[in-house]
């Protein structure tokens, strides 16, 4: 049977030589918060701040002598990179490691701290991975994979042996497991595990919306390929999952839980206000799903384990967290407000407020009779944003529900301007790239030499990827031209030209 093979490789896996037992630690608070007994699996807690070295230690003790002799090569965004190189300095072999140009300096450094030979190339893991393929029938190196491997699978396997057995000594009984997933590495062998002993526990995997390659492959039946994934959580952006992951998740998941980047932020503080640890994205995955469960299946009282797959967070990356975590527990709410140019109109809205927190007010003269005004608010929960909007438009301010708005809460909320006479025939978009030297440059220079550049916004948020809010000008008669090179620019965007957000403040 399946399992029974697993089961057998994860027993005897190789992995304690570099890895450590970590606790199986109670989030008091956020327990208490949801209702729910939260146990916290904590792998950012290894050396390398990941449970990818147990997969990579794994894999490399059962190569032969001859394999590791002629030195291994990986491909990584970051964590695995990490297990590969302590590996190989622990078993004394060479270690290449090819890593995407958008990697965290962080994870990069490391590596190379470690003893890891790196190569920097390309936007994703995907494209890294085929140049280490490349360089692999070159040079003639073992390849050590990042998930889709049965000793890989075995090695991340044993973070749910250790589950069940810490578990079991504090008397708990779990009622579900969620697991970060990318490849599905340690998806898979986190469930192959659990469901061989313990079929009744649930295990969920968890991905962000905008890189749930898993999830489609589940619904799709087959392995897909997504041909853009987001950059926010790098350490599950993969655009294709692997065979064997694949098939173990088909198998023995229970489901896949989407979380969006708001939620992951929020759940990024959840658990450094219960551990003052901070966590990576990918890292907090597990709690933005638990969260997200018991919301949408209104559950109390259940004991659920979440793995904190990893803790390599760029300092710089702390600012957007903060901004948005709010948003991400549902305790702010964004509003678009127009008041009447009238005497006495500000106080008036104010007072509507009342108690209520503002978090953000931004306004600026439109016309004589009216203006526009960019107000946050904090609230317990985001169910009273219906509310507010009622209140504020049966006293005659007309009222537009923001909080979901990604152009407003990335860049209209940095943005003074207003409406332009000159901006005729201007479509706007919002474009996300990879962010490293140059890539502004870059996105100038392939910028339309056609079409005159209304609007820009750019700031750097301290994430991994670029986010520009651009303005073009472009002729009626223009448009298969330009959607000709909009397919030709290479980066992911949306058109945000019709965004109730973009009309009032800057159409």
């Amino acid at each position: 049977m399946l399992e029974q093979e697993y089961l057998r490789r994860i027993l005897k896996a190789h992995v304690y030589d570099v890895a450590k037992e970590t606790p199986l630690q109670k989030a008091k608070l956020l327990s208490e918060r949801i209702g729910n007994n939260v146990m916290l699996k904590r792998e950012d807690l290894q050396s390398v701040f990941s449970f990818k070295l147990r997969g990579a230690y794994n894999k490399m003790a059962n190569l032969t002598p001859e394999e590791r002799a002629k030195g291994v090569i990986a491909a990584s965004a970051g964590n695995h990179a990490q297990g590969v190189a302590l590996a190989a300095s622990k078993l004394k072999c060479r270690a290449v490691i090819v890593m995407p140009i958008t990697a965290p300096a962080l994870k990069i450094n490391t590596v190379r701290r470690l003893g890891g030979e790196v190569v920097l190339y390309g936007d994703s893991f995907s494209d890294a991975a085929a140049y280490a393929a490349e360089l692999q029938a070159k040079e003639g190196l073992t390849p050590v994979p990042p998930f889709d491997d049965p000793d890989i699978i075995a090695g991340q396997g044993t973070v749910a042996m250790e589950i069940i057995r810490q578990a079991q000594n504090a008397n708990g009984a779990i009622d579900a497991v969620f697991v970060p997933v990318g490849g599905g590495g340690l998806l898979a062998g986190v469930a192959v595990y659990v469901k061989a002993l313990y079929p009744e526990i649930k295990v969920f995997g968890v991905q962000t919306v905008d890189s749930d390659s898993m999830n489609q492959s589940l619904k799709n039946g087959k392995p897909t390929f997504l041909a853009d994934v987001g950059l926010f959580s790098d350490g599950t952006a993969v655009k294709l999952v692997g065979e064997e992951t694949y098939r173990l998740c088909e198998n023995f998941v229970d489901g896949i839980i989407l979380v969006d980047t708001d939620e992951v932020c929020a759940a990024i503080k959840d658990v450094f206000q219960d551990t003052r640890s901070i966590l990576e994205p990918a890292g907090a995955l597990s709690v933005a799903g638990i969260k997200k469960y018991v919301k949408l299946n209104n559950i109390k009282d259940q004991n659920f384990v979440g793995v904190l797959s990893g803790a390599n967070m760029n300092f710089d990356r702390l600012r957007f967290v903060a901004e948005r975590a709010e948003l991400g527990e549902h305790r702010e709410v964004l509003f678009s407000v127009t008041i009447p140019e009238r005497r006495g109109a500000f106080k008036q809205l104010i007072s509507l407020l009342g108690n209520r927190s503002v978090t953000e007010f931004n306004y600026r003269i439109s016309d004589a009779d009216k203006a526009q005004i960019y107000v946050g608010l904090q609230t317990e929960h985001r169910s009273e944003a219906q509310g507010i909007k009622k209140l504020l438009e049966e006293n005659g301010f007309p009222a537009v529900d923001l909080t979901d708005n990604e152009l407003a809460k990335t860049h209209l909320r940095y943005m003074v301007g207003g409406h332009s006479k000159l901006a005729v025939n201007e479509r706007v978009f919002r474009f996300e790239f990879p962010e490293r030297p140059g890539a502004l440059f870059k996105f100038l220079s392939s910028s339309a030499p056609d079409w005159n550049i209304s609007l820009f916004h750019y700031r750097n948020q301290g994430a991994d990827y670029g986010r520009i809010l651009v303005g073009l000008q472009v002729p009626q008669e223009d448009s298969e031209k330009f959607g000709a090179f909009l397919q030709n620019l290479g980066y992911a965007y949306v058109e945000e030209t019709d965004n109730p957000a973009y009309q009032q403040f800057l159409g």
